[in-house]
């Protein structure tokens, strides 16, 4: 797969034990959003799920979405989904802020719905940074190996 940026070392490592479907699905919604916002710093996550975090800048808390991966499935989550304009009502959760849409297959994410929903996110990532970021379209990895 010709890909917008390479994977980070780090983030293979722990996606190679993942089913083939669950790879194959991480890499064309990876796809999609980075194409949406190439300059999106792109943070690496190992915790409680494999998570590649898409941010308006290097910090966290600039993020706008972010897919995190299961033992057997991947979602595509959004860091502020409770205040997106949600018309056709595609989102799941009951927390607070964040919101996601789980992704089986590749119908599930390559819609304009979804990339409206994602606009929307980084648009109001955008609005809500309190400083320019350092830099763009990097991956920084926060996993410990």
């Amino acid at each position: 797969m010709n890909s917008i940026r390479d994977i980070h070392s780090d983030f293979q490592y722990y996606l190679k034990y993942k089913d083939q479907k669950i790879i194959d699905l991480y890499f064309g919604l990876r796809e999609f959003i980075l194409a949406i916002y190439p300059e999106s710093t792109e943070l690496l996550y190992h915790t409680h799920a494999l998570t590649s975090v898409y941010s308006a800048s290097e910090k966290l808390g600039d993020a706008f979405c972010m897919i995190p991966i299961y033992t057997n499935h991947l979602n595509l989550g959004f860091n502020k989904g409770a205040i997106l304009n949600d018309q056709h009502s595609l989102l799941k959760g009951t927390g607070k802020l964040i919101r996601h849409i789980p992704i089986v297959k590749p119908e599930d994410y390559n819609d304009k719905r979804i990339s409206d929903l994602i606009k929307n996110a980084l648009e109001i990532a955008i609005s809500d940074m309190k400083s320019q970021p350092k830099t763009n379209g990097l991956t920084i990895s926060r996993i410990k190996i």
